[in-house]
């Protein structure tokens, strides 16, 4: 595979989401030209999220495990070369003198071995391999999921955040107003210095809870920079909630098969089953062809040797002071262990629908109380102030109707907020919150695109490895 054709086939494009967005307020955000959507964020995310980077890479590495495995089912050959300095002194009997010897030789040589059968234990190593890129696979989706839901929560935190601000904003300019109009009944008899007082005591918590809120705002834009890769802009509100679909059971059992840690475990188990089969297969016998071809010659003289040898060689480690039963052993109880991770990532798999399904219901009780709340607390304050300017109810009554507004308003913000966060939670916890399940306008990473090119071990410098040679500079970041 070409350097190009691997570039088409590494990534793919999806199909932008269809979003109809309304301005926000975002009285507390940077004004841009255009409003930034809730798909602009995870977009960003998907493409500036180191995570994910990291474990593109971690998969990788996988890959490569694969080449390695099945490197021993190909021919290993080797050079060796040496230059040998002799010299010495030889005196055969009393009567002649001794003789000094001298030579120096050169020698070349080439080995090359081929293993012809282990009963299966290098396949199955194959196959292992195989099986952990797989869960490494899944691993990566799961991930992505949660890159994306941070990036939901980060932009509805946003969107919270700043219209508390422009809520509290609010409340202190209607405290303002009551406090002007408490010191100027009080002027005129109408109120104690006590209603002044209160007057004043709310305003001044109205203006702590304003730099409160101010405060989470801008933790809250630090979080959206950290998820997203850039600081928030004017953001529109979020667009209608996705399509969940389907009750708590068809969901838990829609995640059974489709969750990606459930993938993950379940291969990881395929990996331990072979693991075991891969360790007794190496007790057995090796049956390996050997080739040796050579070349000495001896300097100052004409006489060189040339040689070679071809021939099949049976060997087994009969004792190794039981390395070999206790690594049998060993995978047998990482075997049991990944069995019993699966059955714990199932639970936990169908807990967190469960979890999701359960705030997804609270936020929608919650907006729908907090509608009722607002529209009741709104009348009430309306007619409370009316009252209490005829001298039917004390200012007192006034800030507390104004203080209940206040909360039902802030109590909405936050549901709607929860809302959106608890759908998007329910798609993660059913393996639906991905780029290409959201159908994002990014390139979606091809996760097989790089084993296909490792997957056969090519030499560096063969026309495949240079292939990918190629293909490994344009990963790199800067």
């Amino acid at each position: 595979m070409s350097a190009n054709s691997f570039t088409k086939t590494f990534k793919r494009f999806a199909i932008a989401v269809p979003v109809s967005l309304v301005l926000a307020s975002g009285a507390a955000l940077p004004r841009q030209a255009s409003a930034e959507t809730l798909a602009d964020a995870l977009v960003g995310a998907y493409e500036h999220s180191g995570l994910l980077n990291q474990n593109r890479a971690l998969l990788r590495a996988a890959d490569e495990d694969v080449a390695t495995a099945k490197s021993t089912l190909k021919p290993v050959l080797q050079w060796a070369a040496g230059l040998t300095q002799s010299f010495g002194t030889t005196r055969s009997s009393s009567l002649l003198p001794a003789q000094s010897t001298e030579s120096l030789k050169a020698s070349i040589s080439l080995i090359g071995e081929l293993l012809l059968y282990d009963f299966g234990a290098s396949a199955y190593r194959i196959e292992g391999a195989k099986e952990t890129v797989l869960a490494t696979r899944q691993a990566l989706v799961n991930l992505e999921q949660q890159v994306l839901l941070r990036a939901v929560a980060a932009y509805m935190g946003v969107i919270e955040a700043s219209e508390t601000v422009e809520l509290r904003n609010n409340n202190l300019r209607l405290l303002t107003q009551e406090l002007r109009a408490a010191r100027d009944r009080f002027d005129v008899g109408e109120v104690t210095r006590t209603d002044v007082a209160l007057a004043e005591a709310q305003l001044a918590d109205a203006r702590s809870g304003l730099a409160g809120a101010e405060g989470t705002l801008l933790r809250a834009v630090e979080e959206y920079r950290n998820a997203v890769g850039h600081a928030p802009g004017n953001l529109s509100q979020p667009p209608s909630l996705p399509n969940i679909g389907g009750d708590l059971a068809s969901a838990k059992a829609l995640a059974v098969r489709t969750h990606p840690s459930i993938i993950a475990a379940q291969h990881q188990v395929a990996a331990a089953d072979l693991g075991v089969e891969a360790n007794e297969a190496a007790m057995a016998p090796r049956i390996t062809l050997n080739g040796q071809y050579g070349l000495n010659e001896t300097f100052d003289s004409e006489a060189y040797t040339r040689s070679g040898s071809v021939g099949v060689q049976v060997g087994q480690t009969i004792y190794q002071g039981g390395a070999l039963s206790s690594a049998v052993r060993s995978s047998m109880a990482q075997r049991d262990a990944q069995r019993a991770n699966l059955h714990v990532v199932r639970q936990d798999v169908e807990q967190e629908v469960g979890n999701a399904y359960a705030a997804l219901a609270s936020a929608r009780a919650q907006l729908e109380a907090s509608d009722r709340q607002i529209r009741a607390a709104r009348i009430a304050f309306r007619g409370i102030r009316e009252e209490a300017t005829l001298g039917a109810r004390t200012t007192l009554d006034v800030l507390d109707a104004e203080q209940s507004l206040l909360d039902a308003e802030s109590t909405r913000v936050s549901a709607r907020a929860n809302l959106y966060v608890a759908a998007y939670s329910v798609l993660a916890a059913t393996g639906r919150l991905t780029a290409q399940d959201l159908k994002l306008p990014v390139q979606i990473y091809d996760a097989g695109a790089y084993y296909n090119l490792v997957k056969d071990a090519p030499a560096k410098y063969s026309k495949e490895g240079q292939a990918l040679d190629r293909v490994l500079r344009a990963l790199q970041k800067d």
